[in-house]
């Protein structure tokens, strides 16, 4: 019985089909000027902008135009690409426009899309940006769709790894910049680090279409950007807790061995407490009080590495230095360190020398990044299932785009075995039929390991490898159309050699092509039936080849792969088999959206067993007892559409679960975001003003008040004014001796009169130094001390956060919500941090002396590290970029993170962690799991 929905849906068509109707009579009005404009000569269409650029000038919006600068771009894109906008290409342009999500299928060609809102809204000459998800793909779409930006009269620019400050400030400059993710945000928060605007790269963030906005803005959104440096020497605050450890008695603290756990008891923190205040180390009362949180956190570093950590089983010290044993190999990880401080704790237990630790300088979430934008837009595949997550987050509207051409792919039901061993068969034997037909098998795995548990099935199995290494790796996986038997080949993608990637996943639409790729491979390339004419001439072409020799080989080389569309087409099209169920519908859609582009034919399937991570959650244990009860036999598949819409029910269980994670995590990371604007909004109020002196003077004149009102409380009796403190605090901080004890002492003097007279002291002590220095150095010095001191502390309160952050979870066990704790905490610590701020600059420009020599300049900023865990590989991609770039440069690969003494091949000992995929160290040319990592 149909549903009273799906009635009213069929009736009155669904919300998403009627917003579509609703773009319809711009798209009638953009072609009715095609013909207008196709009889424009070259120079009047380019002159379109200039008339554009005029009319937004006299008072015109973007709205205004949309339709006349559509109708220019889609004709541009004829001459420059012989490639003109469908109109549903022109709705999904509109879509953009609004600052909405377009969910266009695979193959529906929204690299193009984007040339309609990226021109229109570049009008502008406030910059757009157009997010990738990798370098390659920047480069590429910037080269590509630039050709139409550049012949209409744009500047176009691309942000990759690798490009000094210089070149990245002229590429922001551009009308429309490409970039990947990583790279925009790590510039927004460099320059945050700056010390004058001129040395900014960034111009502001204006508008942006992320490409595969799903990857970006929800996958990769549970890892921040961080940038880290070396922190200021805090040996002695190692060594003074160090002190206190051994001195705990059993009943002081109670150790949790299954989670690596060790915590003070009640009585462990008064004893505690007492011996850090004996030390000077305790701020205020307790220890657990917000000003207390950094010596709380390496208290419990400290008590970690006593009491957890042994000497010879966990590290030993070698060379007078603290080296990590793994726990599973025994082998000894030089060049490894613990993160937190806590190496540093056990560094303070064996009395070797400590190193300073690596800590956060800057970081943040690309929820927080993007949402910078005055407007944000962005497209995907695949994007209705998060619609609710795009929405509540980003305020982003998900609307699903026809397709050109009727989707004709068939997806099967999904077939579930017994057991992992039972569905490998089955894939290997569908793996193999595809192959005898000629029909392109695309196998979607969810991880690098299980893809690599394929690969060597099918070695067994007499098929071989094309490897990245292999010097003919650009070549077609294909012997041609001859009816000769093909050779046994599969390529496996996994996400990291981009450009060999995408030529890859380019060619696996050719008939007889098998190609095992995890679910991200490959992302924003077509593949196409028969191959890619396009990626193959630039590959196998040489370059040099001119005139109608080049006509000749591109003209076979075009015919060629007609010949095998038409085969590929013939034997099914494009089969994607997915070997298991991700936990996200999303995902599974992706890969199946990878098949059947433009109307072409295809067909998907996945393959399941009860033994995999999704069935084992939901439940398999029964589903096997009553299989077996039914008389499933070995080999054989249950096949029920029931059984794909329960998966789906637990898929969206868990796609639930996992948006409320992110959506927490984005409340406590929105705490210290509004502190990261209100600190990054005013060092740039700071650089852009002429001069600091008010700002000075109204700190100074803030300290006063607060000392005055710290030492001589309201409505206190002259007896008990603490004049004597005052006078110290005076000395300390505005360096000015006065006689404060003699001013209490005068008949009926109120504190306001004592106010007044530091404050007057103050201010003449101040002139007469800018009177010495000269304003005009002294407006420098001023400006200098100012953002030194907040960019330092700034960091401190980073450090300080970060510490709280992971102790705040302890008070959900007193019934208080940790978040709640975590907003008023932070908040009290940023005021702290506001207050150190007045001080410590009041202080030290009270304290200036002046020394004939050049102004002060900003002290450089500490050598710093990218970092971005990318989610489908848990690598650090800045760690991997930074190798890549260094071999192009034809340099050796940089030592990995935290390295502290350079690989030796002949000593396995001074590796460190290496990476699955690379070289081995040893020198033989493989990767590290194919050689020395076999072992390990």
């Amino acid at each position: 019985m149909m549903g009273l929905s799906t009635l009213a849906s069929k009736l009155f068509g669904s919300a998403n089909d009627r917003k579509v109707k609703g773009y319809r009579s711009r798209v009638d009005a953009i072609n009715a000027l095609e013909a207008q404009l196709s009889g424009l000569s070259d120079e009047a269409l380019k002159a379109r902008t200039a008339e554009f650029r005029q009319q937004l000038a006299n008072g015109a919006d973007l709205d205004d135009l949309l339709v006349p600068a559509f109708a220019t771009v889609r004709e541009a894109a004829k001459r420059t690409l012989r490639q003109r906008h469908f109109d549903v290409q022109l709705i999904g342009g509109m879509v953009l426009h609004e600052g909405k999500i377009a969910e266009m299928k695979t193959g529906e060609g929204k690299t193009l899309v984007a040339t309609l809102p990226v021109y229109l809204n570049a009008l502008t000459g406030k910059g757009v940006h157009v997010v990738t998800v990798n370098d390659y793909l920047a480069r590429r779409d910037a080269d590509w769709m630039g050709e139409i930006y550049r012949f209409l009269g744009l500047t176009v620019g691309c942000i990759v790894h690798g490009l000094n400050d210089d070149e990245r400030r002229q590429q922001y400059a551009c009308d429309v910049t490409y970039g990947t993710n990583n790279e925009l945000g790590f510039d927004y928060l460099r320059d945050n680090m700056k010390y004058e605007l001129a040395q900014m790269v960034q111009r502001g963030h204006n508008f942006a279409i992320v490409d595969e906005v799903d990857s970006i803005l929800i996958d990769e959104a549970r890892t921040p950007l961080i940038i880290s440096g070396p922190v200021e020497d805090r040996s002695d605050l190692y060594n003074a807790i160090d002190r206190f450890i051994p001195m705990l008695r059993p009943e002081h603290f109670e150790v949790d061995e299954k989670t690596r756990a060790a915590t003070l008891t009640e009585e462990g923190t008064e004893f505690i407490e007492a011996k850090l205040a004996e030390a000077g180390l305790l701020k205020n009362g307790s220890l657990y009080d917000v000003e207390n949180v950094t010596i709380v956190h390496h208290v419990n570093q400290a008590l970690r590495a006593h009491k957890l950590f042994q000497r010879d089983k966990d590290y030993i010290v070698k060379n007078g230095a603290v080296v990590i044993i793994d726990e599973f190999t025994g082998r000894m990880m030089e060049g490894r360190r613990y993160s937190e401080g806590l190496h540093q704790a056990l560094e303070a237990k064996e009395r070797v020398q400590i190193q300073p630790e690596n800590v956060t300088l800057a970081s943040i979430t690309f929820q927080n990044y993007f949402r910078l934008y005055t407007k944000l837009a962005g497209m995907t595949g695949t994007a209705a299932t998060e619609a609710d997550e795009f929405l509540d987050i980003y305020g982003l509207e998900v609307v699903e785009i026809p397709t050109n051409v009727p989707v004709a792919r068939i997806d099967d039901d999904d077939e579930v075995y017994r057991t992992t061993k039972e569905k490998y068969d089955a894939i290997l034997a569908l793996i193999e039929d595809c192959k005898a037909r000629g029909q392109p098998v695309l196998v979607g795995t969810t991880s690098i390991e299980k893809s690599e548990i394929l690969a060597d099935l099918l070695k067994k199995h007499g098929y071989r490898q094309k490897d990245f290494s292999d010097p003919d790796v650009f070549k077609p996986l294909y012997d041609g159309d001859q009816g000769t038997p093909q050779e046994k080949v599969f390529a496996v993608l996994n996400a990291r050699y981009h450009e060999q990637e995408a030529y890859i996943i380019a060619q696996a639409g050719v008939p007889g092509a098998i190609t095992i790729a995890t679910n991200m491979a490959g992302r924003g390339t077509d593949i196409q039936l028969g191959g890619n004419a396009d990626m193959r001439i630039r590959h196998e072409i040489d370059p040099s080849l001119e005139g109608p020799e080049r006509e000749a080989a591109e003209r076979a080389i075009r015919e060629e792969v007609e010949r095998l569309k038409a085969k590929a087409k013939e034997a099914g099209g494009l089969f994607v088999l997915a070997t298991e169920r991700h936990e996200s519908r999303r995902i599974d859609n992706q890969l199946r959206g990878r098949s059947g582009r433009q109307g072409d034919p295809g067909r998907s399937r996945f393959f399941l067993s009860l033994q995999d991570d999704l069935m084992r959650i939901f439940g398999s244990d029964r589903m096997d007892g009553m299989l077996q009860k039914l008389g499933l036999k070995e080999g054989e598949a249950i096949v029920h559409p029931w059984i794909n819409k329960a998966l789906e029910k637990a898929q969206s269980k868990v796609e639930a679960r996992n948006f409320d994670i992110r959506k927490n995590l984005l409340k406590f990371d929105n705490v210290m975001n509004d502190q990261r604007k209100v600190i990054f909004e005013q060092r740039i109020e700071l650089m852009s003003g002429e001069d600091v002196a008010e700002t000075v003077a109204d700190m100074r004149h803030q300290v006063v008040e607060d000392l005055v009102a710290r030492h001589i409380p309201e409505k206190a009796y002259a007896e008990q004014w603490d004049a004597a403190g005052l006078k110290q605090k005076v000395r300390e901080i505005l360096n000015l001796d006065l006689p404060i004890e003699d001013w209490v002492k005068e008949e009926g003097i109120a504190d306001e009169e004592v106010r007044d007279r530091i404050r007057k002291a103050a201010d003449a002590q101040f002139a007469r130094k800018v009177a010495d220095f000269s304003p005009a150095l002294m407006r420098q010095i001023e400006k200098a001390v100012l953002l030194q001191t907040l960019d330092h502390l700034w960091r401190e309160h980073l450090i300080t956060l970060d510490h709280l952050r992971q102790v705040i979870g302890f008070r959900g066990y007193a019934q208080r919500d940790p978040l709640n704790e975590y907003k008023t905490e932070a908040f009290a610590l940023f005021e702290a941090m506001l207050d150190r701020l007045r001080e410590a600059v009041t202080s030290q420009l009270m304290r200036i002396e002046l020394v004939r020599e050049a102004p002060p300049q900003p002290a450089p900023l500490p050598v710093m590290q990218a970092h971005h865990i990318d989610p489908t590989t848990g690598e650090d991609e800045m760690a991997l970029a930074d190798s890549e770039l260094a071999m192009a440069n034809g340099g050796p690969p940089p030592a990995p993170r935290r390295m502290m003494r350079e690989r030796v091949a002949a000593d396995p000992g001074t590796w460190g962690k290496v990476g699955r995929n690379e070289p081995c160290p040893c020198g033989s040319g493989k990767k590290f799991k194919h050689c020395h990592g076999r072992f390990a």
